[in-house]
């Protein structure tokens, strides 16, 4: 087995600045690697992955020590009938009729209420203008928040993304996400009482009122929640959408393409969960010593997931260093589901309960931004790339277009 000396740093600045020929080494190399600085043992091969995401010997336990310091105890740290009368008690809102009947006109009224302010322009950034409020002025108005309280939030989740991603721990983003916690405890505990005194018709209200098999939710276990749901809603698929419209920009044709056959929206955003995921490390812990590729993981052993390798990988994915969203080895059909055959929601048990909204976000979001503007291309000289190890996407991504009235 390799460590992490003989392949680019994942906490280097060249690292950062471009993973895809690193995570080729490493898939083709060195499939298993020690990481010191970590203290995680690396998995780079889709087969590895897949099955990190799949098997019950790699657990969520080393979320007690990930994010329970600044979320509390969350969903994704549960297992067995705990985590599925848990997962039970939020889901519904997340699929089928509730997400469209009661949940599709808050995103469309969202969207376009962003676009109506710069459409009039002719220029835009859409990360900052678009993308980052997006998802979670959608969250926002799904809980029954306040949008004014929207630079809160993204404060709070952004921190939150920070300790998630401190592989370096770093004590200062440690003492930042501590005071996140406190700070939105402080924020939502009294809201989710007033809530349960006057229940409404909002995501919110449904936790405070939701019961499976004679289980509720505690306020605290509904605070723990929503904050997870801020940050993974929000760091998620802020990226997502930006890297969704990077990738279309950079590939005119394929953009063409999804502008006359908008059927093809759910293709460009499963092909760029594949090729640039919002989220290129997942940890688990293994209950027992188990074999990968490349060698073996001791029991009770942190293991870092490169989800950001695994989607590249040419065992599993033809060229899968183009983006291309017409590829025959990528089923649309599952790709928002926990049989995906991209990783970039995770697997099995433990898949993300968000997938679907994502995906109506993106729906709705690409279709009202190409519909608002007709003409939408990069800003002249401006090439997209992204940032961020632990979660990635553009920074910036400023486009021009013909200013169009609402």
């Amino acid at each position: 087995m390799a460590t992490a000396q003989q392949v680019p740093d994942i906490l280097s600045p060249e690292f950062a600045a471009d993973p895809y020929p690193a995570y080729r080494q490493m898939r083709e190399h060195t499939p298993l690697l020690w990481h010191e600085a970590t203290n995680s043992y690396v998995i780079s091969r889709y087969e590895d992955v897949e099955r990190a995401f799949k098997d019950s010997v790699f657990t969520t336990d080393n979320y007690a020590w990930q994010i329970e310091p600044v979320h509390g105890r969350t969903i994704l740290q549960l297992s067995g009938r705990e985590h599925a009368v848990r997962r039970a008690l939020v889901a519904p809102a997340f699929r089928g009729t509730e997400l469209q009947e009661k949940f599709f006109p808050v995103i469309e009224g969202n969207s376009r209420e962003l676009i109506d302010a710069f459409r009039g322009e002719g220029h835009a950034d859409l990360v900052a203008q678009y993308a980052t409020r997006f998802p979670i002025n959608v969250i926002a108005d799904m809980l029954g928040l306040d949008k004014a309280d929207h630079d809160r939030f993204h404060g709070w989740y952004t921190s939150v993304i920070a300790f998630l991603g401190n592989l370096s721990g770093d004590p200062a983003v440690v003492a930042e996400g501590e005071r996140t916690r406190v700070e939105f405890a402080e924020y939502m505990i009294p809201i989710i009482q007033e809530r349960r005194e006057n229940l409404g018709d909002d995501l919110l209200s449904t936790l405070c009122a939701a019961e499976v098999d004679g289980t509720s939710m505690s306020d605290e276990d509904i605070k723990a929640f929503c904050s997870l749901l801020l940050a993974a809603g929000g760091e998620t698929t802020d990226k997502a959408i930006a890297s969704i419209f990077a990738n279309l920009l950079t590939h005119p044709e394929q953009l063409a393409a999804v502008r006359e056959d908008r059927t093809l929206i759910d293709r460009a955003f499963a092909e760029t969960l594949r090729y640039t995921p919002p989220v290129h490390m997942i940890m688990r812990e293994t209950a027992q010593e188990v074999e990968v590729s490349g060698g073996t993981i001791p029991a009770g052993a942190t293991v870092t997931c490169l989800i950001g390798a695994a989607n590249r990988d040419t065992g599993r994915y033809a060229d899968p260093d183009t983006f291309d969203i017409f590829r025959d080895d990528l089923t649309t059909t599952r790709a928002f589901s926990a049989a995906a055959d991209h990783l970039a929601f995770a697997l099995g048990r433990h898949f993300c309960v968000g997938a679907l909204l994502a995906k109506t976000e993106v729906e709705v979001g690409v279709n009202q931004l190409l519909d608002a503007l007709p003409d939408l291309r990069l800003a002249e000289g401006f090439d997209p790339h992204e940032e961020g190890v632990f979660t990635r996407g553009p920074a910036r991504l400023p486009v021009e277009f013909t200013p169009t009235a609402r």
